[in-house]
């Protein structure tokens, strides 16, 4: 028996939201916290689900995943809790700020991917 106190889960109105102030392109439905991210092609499709699974790993927190040739569903909830717990909003969070994230829009030394067809792998904001 764990001596660990059970994490707190947030109401579906808490959970919206929460969602609509912090993560506005994820949506709740189902007991799920989710989002799908349009990608240009299965190149795209992979990293982001290799980007999605590393940071799961690293965060000792799975989320479901659903895949086809030019999208990629990512669907969030604490089992354990049996709902939506902080747990979800940081780890959704950190999806987001990384497969969303533009170095050529930061004006660092990173340029970015070119605006080329052919280099495009994400579809940003959607």
């Amino acid at each position: 028996m764990s001596d660990k106190p059970q994490e707190k889960t947030y109401s579906e109105n808490e959970i919206k939201e929460r969602l609509a102030a912090e993560i506005p392109l994820w949506t709740y439905e189902g007991g799920w916290i989710r989002r799908t991210f349009k990608t240009a092609g299965w190149k795209g499709t992979l990293m982001v689900i290799n980007t999605v699974g590393h940071l799961a790993e690293a965060a000792w927190h799975h989320p479901d995943i659903t895949a086809s040739y030019a999208w990629v569903e990512v669907r969030l909830q604490t089992h354990t809790a049996k709902g939506i717990t902080d747990k979800d909003f940081t780890l959704a969070k950190k999806i987001e700020d990384v497969v969303q994230w533009q170095p050529g829009k930061d004006g660092g030394a990173l340029e970015g991917t070119p605006e080329d067809p052919r280099f495009a792998y994400i579809k940003y904001g959607k």
